[in-house]
């Protein structure tokens, strides 16, 4: 499927709009519901087949943010063979009460997995957590970046991988 395709197929299936208020506490009049193509096998599996090239060189896993990231590297994990962490928003106060699930990270360099950035906020919180396990952390690689959160990710030693940016999921409409 051509990158284009894709995308017109990811903005009919998650397209929505209304009144919604999205993590980062900012209200928008548009919403991508990305469970509405990562619980699609035909769009998940395309999406990782285009993604395996953003994949920066030398990842040694696949830090999949809690919980739209974790089908996308699950998806990224089966077709490139690069094992996946499970990242908690904070760590289970039962059980093995980790924070990162999955494997031992410490050494290790990982790559940010991500579903929708908007201003980054979630991503830079993670990887204070991840890079204080001694993971090394320099890469974020999302489907959808809605803009924004750049200058946040840069100063924080990250960069910003994305396979749309929000003009390309529009960019049939004209």
């Amino acid at each position: 499927m051509q990158k284009k395709d894709l995308a017109k197929k990811i903005y009919e299936v998650a397209h929505l709009t209304g009144e919604f208020k999205l993590r980062s506490g900012q209200t928008s009049n548009e919403y991508f519901d990305k469970y509405r193509f990562e619980a699609r096998p035909e769009l998940l599996s395309e999406i990782a087949q285009q993604m395996r090239a953003l994949i920066p060189p030398g990842t040694q896993a696949l830090a999949a943010l809690e919980m739209g990231g974790i089908p996308v590297a699950t998806a990224l994990s089966l077709i490139t063979g690069i094992p996946c962490v499970f990242v908690r928003k904070k760590a289970k106060d039962y059980g093995t009460c980790k924070f990162a699930e999955g494997l031992e990270i410490k050494g290790l360099k990982l790559c940010i997995i991500e579903d929708v950035v908007t201003t980054g906020g979630q991503v830079l919180l993670s990887t204070e957590d991840l890079r204080g396990m001694g993971a090394k952390v320099s890469d974020v690689l999302c489907v959808i970046h809605r803009g924004g959160g750049e200058e946040k990710l840069r100063a924080a030693d990250l960069k910003l991988h994305a396979l749309f940016e929000m003009e390309d999921l529009k960019a049939h409409l004209k």
